[in-house]
């Protein structure tokens, strides 16, 4: 089975091809979903954060986020013990995830996939690029948010252009060009059946 890593900045429309892939048959893992799933369930991450933080960082319904997300947003060092401790689960979790699968491809969607260390669990990388200004557009309708927060979470992600770079696939979501087309066209090139 090939594994896909598909990535593309905040607001660049990963979803939406993943939810593509998936209507053509191309089961695909939601880091994200995933990742929020497993810090409130997973035995090892709890323990850890808490070791970490305290026990006031879990409440009776999992972890308390905005507690933790007030701990880590100005500490670089932080945030990155926390991914240290939360991505190598995340991986363990996909690896079983693919084990269930039974098809030629499947894949993990991603904002962070090299930034995590999940593109060494993939095969091939699919990048969704769209244009920073049509990405602001997005999110800001989407997300209800602030411009600056918005240009806030586009700083702390990798670049498009390198990302762009490291994948061996670039789907172009820029409102433009048709999405449809280009992820047939990337099912074809990799060989798998278009139904």
């Amino acid at each position: 089975m090939k594994r896909i890593g598909i990535t593309g900045g905040i607001g660049s429309g990963k979803s939406v091809v993943s939810q593509l892939l998936s209507l053509k048959g191309v089961p695909v893992y939601i880091a994200d979903d995933e990742s929020k799933r497993l810090v409130d369930t997973n035995p090892i991450i709890k323990e850890a954060l808490m070791g970490l933080f305290g026990n006031s960082v879990y409440t009776e319904h999992g972890l308390n986020r905005p507690l933790l997300a007030s701990l880590i947003f100005h500490d670089g060092s932080l945030l990155k013990k926390v991914n240290g401790i939360v991505h190598p689960v995340v991986a363990d979790d996909f690896k079983r995830w693919c084990q269930h699968q039974h098809c030629p491809f499947c894949a993990i969607e991603s904002a962070i996939l090299y930034e995590s260390g999940f593109d060494k669990h993939t095969d091939m990388a699919l990048m969704v690029y769209a244009p920073e200004d049509v990405r602001m557009e997005r999110v800001l309708s989407r997300d209800h948010t602030s411009k600056e927060a918005v240009e806030d979470r586009i700083k702390r992600q990798m670049p498009d252009e390198e990302k762009c770079k490291r994948a061996d696939f670039i789907i172009f979501n820029d409102g433009v060009q048709p999405l449809i087309p280009q992820v047939e066209k990337f099912l074809a090139q990799i060989g798998q059946n278009v139904g």
